[in-house]
């Protein structure tokens, strides 16, 4: 492949909601761009970026996938990524790569929550955006509605650089507001015609021109100036001004196309290499040098210190661990080593691939601004920041959202215990959002991620790449114990069996503790009642019972036990008999004294729009919640509550229903409360079934 200087590169990133036509508009372009000689289709499973067993089963992009191509001798690296919000940690890594987002809006549709999001995320980088407002052949398409749309939800920043020729069935090109030339496309977009625009758009072109011209004035005082007192702006002014302003946002482009019948899409790619940024329009990337502690700046340019930051792990089936890269800075070289600084250790790199699809083509070097890849990195992994050891400096590590659904994880078959630990290992390499940890208390292997549709792809994927099936279940609640009343008991274990027998003898009292202060034992033995060397293996005997619980199982906290009297047997006393009769003693006053379950409370925060708080606070009032505040974010209001832990396991599906997905939340653990007395009985009742089992 031929080498790209970094004014020569475009790094765009494919946003939107699911099915707004993300991979078939990136199909249309490598075919364009006759980087592929066929198109594929998303629903017949043969596109370049959804080639993953789970994409073509579903007929959805689960993963991020590269998409290069060449056209007018600049090279553009298409990041195609999911629309479905349960694979959001995609889109967060792969805008960390990119120079501008490009958000799809679908022309029936409009703008989406997905559309919504999309352009926060970006917005949070403060990256440069445009539209593509795309299936414009379908039934009901209607760009001007569309247009108003994303001008009244995004700023009046948002204008069209290109127009429809007609829609629905009837779309058959666009027209370029600033050549002010009509295009025609026919024979799959492999014909274009540059025709005068039509007599019935005049109108409409000089209106939609009035504005793009009005924004692209406004993105320069100077250009301002000039527009104002009536002069034209030049060619080159009018270009300047394009790129200024989408750099800048103040211009954010909005193009028409419909991808599957590749109409529009050469357009897009003539503006992609005249307007979008290259990598030295933007700002330099700026990390913290490792030497000085200071915030350094790095230009994306040839001679400045290597720098680069990995954004995806990928396990490719022929060459193992693949890690994508974005150059920030100098020159990336095959055969060489780098430095890790995130894992402070020297890397060996082999060979370089640019990435297509599932198609590698290995490169010597990749300059400042290109994205590539690298295989069998060892201690490398999604975030990580690779360097010269001499210039050592360190990214800030990629923004992933936190897991919001949790379910434990089994396998089917009895000794498949250890494959699924090292298949969710393997697994949580390539996706940072998935969150694999073993609850000691529990004994369950949970699974965290982003949804039920996230969990349901892990699963498939372990049956499929590792032989191991798997069953999800909701998570046990880590429930406690306690008492609320006080007690003095006796607890006695005599035995007899012909030879030495088993004696031990205590009394002991009892009386509940502040909440979270745990357990004591306190020794008020006096005269030698229980000799001293038996007093240890009495409290251990309680201890050993805390654990086991006594109501249901679950651990006792919040109880001090004083040991006060008791008796011994010169020969048939011993440690293990008055072990056991602390532990008789011990469940006989847990009885006595008025015990409890205790349940997890969590805090939980709910950001959503106005319009949904009344659902919201009922939602929580359902499952038993309190509501604590109510804070504005702009146009979201965030609700304070606190909510027992077990009525939120399934409370991501539950917002996303209720906010049709424009709802997150965030939750922790707050304290143990009593569990209502009705709860209580039934959870006690399954316990002791499940112990018959």
């Amino acid at each position: 492949m031929k080498r790209y200087a970094t004014e020569e590169l475009r790094n765009v990133c494919l946003v939107g909601h699911g099915g707004s036509g993300k991979t078939s508009f990136l199909e249309a372009a490598l075919y364009s761009s006759q980087a592929i000689d066929r198109m594929g289709r998303v629903d017949d499973g043969n596109t370049v970026s959804d080639h993953d067993p789970e994409e073509i089963k579903r007929s959805i992009s689960i993963a991020t996938s590269l998409g290069p191509c060449v056209w007018q001798e600049h090279k553009i690296n298409f990041i195609d990524t999911p629309g479905y919000f349960d694979f959001v940690g995609e889109v967060k890594g792969a805008l960390r790569a990119a120079d501008i987002a490009l958000v799809f809006a679908c022309a029936v549709s409009g703008v989406e929550v997905g559309t919504e999001k999309v352009w926060d995320y970006a917005g949070e980088r403060n990256m440069a955006r445009a539209f593509v407002i795309n299936k414009m052949d379908r039934e009901n398409a209607n760009f001007d509605r569309v247009v108003e749309q994303i001008r009244r939800t995004f700023g009046t920043s948002a204008v069209p650089l290109h127009i429809p020729i007609g829609q629905e069935a009837k779309f058959a090109g666009i027209v370029d507001l600033l050549t002010q030339k009509a295009y025609y496309f026919s024979d799959n977009g492999r014909k274009v015609e540059e025709k005068a625009v039509p007599a019935e758009l005049e109108g409409k072109v000089a209106e939609y021109r009035a504005a793009l011209m009005e924004t692209i004035a406004e993105t320069d005082d100077e250009l301002l100036m000039k527009y104002l007192e009536g002069e034209q702006l030049t060619d080159d002014e009018v270009m300047k001004g394009v790129k200024l302003g989408i750099v800048s946002g103040k211009l954010v482009p909005i193009f028409c196309a419909s991808a599957l019948r590749n109409i529009g899409v050469k357009a897009f790619l003539d503006a992609c290499v005249r307007y979008l940024p290259s990598p030295l329009d933007l700002a330099a990337a700026v990390g913290t040098n490792l030497k000085s502690g200071e915030d350094e700046t790095r230009p994306s340019s040839r001679a400045a210190p290597f720098s680069a930051i990995v954004f995806k792990t990928m396990a490719d089936p022929f060459v193992g661990k693949l890690s994508l890269f974005r150059v920030y800075s100098g020159v990336f070289k095959s055969d060489t080593a780098v430095f890790n600084s995130n894992k402070d250790t020297q890397e060996r790199v082999g060979q370089l691939f640019v990435v297509r699809g599932k198609t590698q083509e290995t490169v010597t070097e990749l300059v400042a601004g290109d994205i590539g890849a690298v295989a069998k990195l060892t201690a490398t992994s999604t975030g990580d920041t690779l360097c010269d050891r001499d210039n050592p400096i360190r990214y800030s590590r990629i923004a992933f959202p936190a897991p919001v659904i949790s379910q434990a994880a089994e396998p089917k078959a009895k000794g498949d215990e250890e494959k699924i630990g090292s298949s969710l290992t393997r697994l949580q390499e390539e996706d940072p959002t998935l969150l694999v940890r073993r609850d000691l208390e529990t004994r369950q292997t949970l699974v965290s991620g982003m949804g039920d549709l996230h969990l349901d792809v892990i699963v498939s994927r372990i049956a499929k790449k590792f032989g191991v099936d798997i069953v999800l279940s909701p998570p046990r609640v880590p429930y406690r114990e306690t008492i609320r009343g006080t007690t003095r008991v006796e607890g006695k274990h005599k035995k007899q069996s012909g030879g030495k027998g088993q004696f031990g003898h205590v009394w002991i009292e009892m009386e509940p503790l502040t909440s979270g202060t745990g357990f004591e034992f306190v020794d008020k033995v006096f005269g030698g009642a229980v000799p001293r060397n038996y007093i240890p293996a009495v409290e251990k005997g309680i201890r050993e019972t805390l654990d086991e619980g006594v109501l249901a199982g679950f651990p006792v906290v919040d109880v001090r036990v004083t040991l006060v009297d008791g008796s011994s047997h010169p020969v048939d006393s011993s440690e293990i008999a008055f072990k056991i009769a602390g532990s008789l003693a011990f469940k006989k006053g847990f009885m006595a004294c008025k015990p409890i379950l205790l349940e997890p409370i969590v805090n939980i925060e709910v950001t959503v729009p106005d319009d949904y708080m009344g659902d919201i606070i009922g939602d929580l009032n359902k499952k038993r919640g309190r509501i604590m505040g109510m804070e504005p974010h702009g146009r979201f209001q965030c609700v304070k509550a606190q909510a027992p832990f077990a009525e939120t396991f399934k409370y991501a599906t539950d917002l996303r229903s209720m906010t049709q997905g424009r709802g997150y939340f965030t939750t922790e653990f707050s304290h143990y409360e009593e569990v209502p007395s009705n709860m209580a009985e039934a959870i006690i009742q399954a316990a002791a079934k499940k112990s018959e089992e």
